[in-house]
């Protein structure tokens, strides 16, 4: 997939007067392998190992581990774990750019945690079926994220 690891050329440049690490990407175009690289850097700068969640008035913080998928209904992104739904102040799209490498969008509405993908059934004709592992709750995939999470799945092996 893309290109090796070896064509990457990594340099560090240290300037006493920054306060702050700057990240500096330069590439011809925008890959899948500059996505994965974007979003560990972003894991490692935000540690976004775990995120605030909402239920009525009161703020829980849980581990994303925790997590199995977000969904998005009308304008209310949820966060769902095994045994609860919890509401997110975060959209989608600034998801996709927080969440450690381990989640990926699967549809327009949905992100989900492949760490706790338990099976997927295949359909030809219309979107695929996922379980989660030791729990009831089920997502669907598009057709036109299957084979990304596929190979997303691949990865992780």
């Amino acid at each position: 997939m893309g290109k090796e690891m070896s064509d990457v050329k990594i340099s560090i440049a240290l300037e006493e007067q920054l306060e702050e690490i700057e990240v500096h990407i330069r590439a011809a175009r925008i890959s899948e392998e500059l996505r994965q690289i974007e979003r560990a850097l972003a894991e490692i700068a935000h540690g976004t190992s775990k995120l605030v969640f909402y239920k009525k008035e009161t703020e829980y913080y849980l581990s994303l581990t925790d997590i199995l998928f977000f969904e998005t209904d009308a304008k209310t992104v949820y966060a769902h774990t095994a045994k609860d739904i919890y509401e997110t102040k975060y959209r989608l799209y600034e998801l996709e750019t927080l969440l450690p490498a381990y989640f990926m969008r699967v549809s327009k509405s949905t992100i989900l945690n492949c760490r706790e993908i338990y099976s997927i059934t295949k359909s030809i004709s219309a979107s695929s079926l996922v379980e989660f592992k030791n729990c009831h709750k089920q997502v669907y995939v598009s057709r036109n994220y299957y084979k990304t999470l596929k190979m997303r799945l691949e990865e992780m092996r």
